[in-house]
């Protein structure tokens, strides 16, 4: 599926962005006072890493760090997934719901030249929500789905009754029974 917006008609061209050694609190007051979910990691125009909400939560509330001496760098995600910005949105809205993530630094060739969201995508073509909507969907019953296969469960070879557990013994999958 092809939209015809490219991920520079959506992205925000000023993007926030701190030093590694910042201090986490400061960083956070300034997502807070900005209403930012994110802010990018940057040391001489080298992308490093982004520092999310999730990040907060997980590492510092969670994670029981202060924030006044925590540095950004301790807690940032360094595996940052780019797009380029002559991707199609579609391709932007594919990769944040494979990724399992809502926004995407938006680079150049080497240089960072904004930043697109999930809610940026939806304000430009608001018909992707339903997209959105049936990948996750999707995912979460394939989930649901793998997370109920128990890999021991099934036949003995031996006996030929089901059994919640199977055991290898000398090449062939057998029940508790049969292995004792």
């Amino acid at each position: 599926m092809r939209t015809g917006l490219t991920v520079a008609d959506g992205m925000t061209k000023e993007v926030i962005s701190v030093l590694p050694e910042a201090a986490v609190l400061e960083c956070a007051k300034q997502m807070k006072e900005e209403h930012l979910g994110s802010v990018l990691v940057e040391k001489d125009g080298a992308l490093l890493g982004i520092l999310t909400e999730q990040d907060l939560v997980y590492k510092v509330v969670a994670g029981q760090l202060d924030p006044s001496k925590a540095k950004v760098s301790d807690i940032m995600t360094a595996r940052v997934i780019t797009i380029s910005p002559d991707k199609d949105i579609y391709d932007a809205i594919m990769k944040m719901a494979q990724m399992n993530v809502r926004r995407l630094p938006v680079i150049d060739g080497k240089e960072l030249v904004g930043m697109i969201t999930m809610k940026d995508i939806l304000r430009l073509e608001p018909e992707l929500f339903e997209h959105i909507v049936d990948k996750i969907e999707l995912r979460e019953e394939e989930s649901k789905l793998i997370s109920k296969v128990n890999e021991s469960e099934g036949i003995c070879e031996l006996c030929g009754n089901y059994a919640l557990k199977l055991y290898e013994t000398g090449g062939s999958l057998v029940c508790k029974a049969c292995k004792d």
